[in-house]
């Protein structure tokens, strides 16, 4: 165990003030990934309550138990229903304008953190070649004075540990930014629905201005 932990903390040590970076870009990372988990959970975007009730509205129903549902479970969708519910004076297509206005602004709120995901995805693999050409600087500087091969080798290696690190970052990154970009589309689609469906119930064909 403590062979394997000294091998760990070595690979590190070989890689230089880039390794130290790339392992601050790397807790970044994973932080912003498990945040966006957190954050992006169905239950606190879209509510099954909220959308149930809104599918069991009927045509001159009143409105209580969607208001309900809204305050017991504040969300994005809910925020969105809440501002089309707020203007039913308004025309159908002011309406929507301020529906789809709200829409964006929840859209942005879920997007938030997933520039730091971009970021480490392009800048991982940079610091990582940075620091394996910094190494192999170093290591052919002192090629005159050993000229020893097995010495060179080692050195390259040691120096490649910065390239591993950074592609092991940007990995991980890019495919949760794609997988957190991709959910969030679904859910805009999904919120884009329901707002669609209660706006249909609420302005009948004979009441649209």
């Amino acid at each position: 165990m403590n062979s394997t932990l000294h091998a760990v903390l070595g690979f590190f040590e070989k890689g230089g003030p880039f390794m130290v970076l790339l392992v601050l870009l790397s807790i970044i990372s994973l932080t912003a990934i498990l945040l966006r988990i957190w954050r992006l959970r169905e239950s606190t975007i879209i509510p099954r309550q909220i959308t149930d009730a809104v599918e069991d509205l009927k045509p001159g129903d009143t409105l209580e138990a969607l208001f309900k549902e809204m305050d017991a479970h504040p969300s994005a969708i809910s925020r969105i229903l809440r501002t089309l519910l707020n203007h039913l004076n308004w025309s159908k297509s002011e309406n929507l304008e301020a529906v789809q206005t709200t829409a964006r602004h929840e859209v942005a709120r879920m997007e938030k953190g997933l520039v730091v995901l971009e970021i480490a995805t392009g800048a991982g693999p940079l610091l990582g070649l940075l620091g394996t050409l910094s190494g192999l600087v170093a290591i052919f500087a002192e090629i005159g004075g050993s000229g020893d091969p097995i010495i060179v080798a080692r050195g390259i290696s040691e120096a490649l540990n910065t390239t591993i690190v950074g592609l092991a970052v940007a990995v991980p990154s890019l495919t949760a930014h794609s997988y957190f970009t991709r959910r969030i589309e679904m859910m805009a689609v999904q919120m884009e629905s329901t707002a669609a469906d209660l706006l249909a119930k609420l302005y009948q064909p004979q009441s649209d201005r």
